[in-house]
């Protein structure tokens, strides 16, 4: 199924905003939310395609909210790219373990994003 709708979960306005530019330029509907709760209530209004996760937020961090969106079967199909300036080794594995689909590390560059995402669709 190609992704065309991205879910982009960060706490930072200003990484909403590049983020969705990037996604925007490039022809994806982009939804945006500040936190998990925020997430959790876009993700009932529609089901995206796509989730772009950080990591590092208030309430619950990426890596607790991407566990709770892969574990419900509504969501369970959705792929996640977590999207974080953790850029340790350990944090990847994590990531992964937690379900995220693939790690990609801010500053982001946007050929790899635009990569990453073209992999998963």
């Amino acid at each position: 199924m190609p992704i065309r709708n991205v879910l982009v979960v960060d706490d930072s306005k200003t990484e909403l905003m590049f983020l969705g530019d990037i996604l925007r330029k490039a022809g994806f509907v982009v939804t945006t939310a500040e936190n998990g709760d925020e997430a959790k209530r876009r993700l009932e209004e529609g089901t995206p395609d796509l989730i772009l996760m950080d990591i590092v937020m208030p309430g619950q961090n990426g890596f607790q909210l991407t566990r709770t969106i892969v574990r419900d079967p509504r969501y369970a199909d959705v792929p996640i790219i977590m999207c974080t300036s953790k850029n340790q080794a350990t944090d990847r594995v994590w990531g992964l373990r937690q379900g995220a689909r693939d790690y990609i590390t801010k500053p982001v560059d946007q050929a790899e994003l635009l990569s990453k995402i073209k992999a998963l669709g």
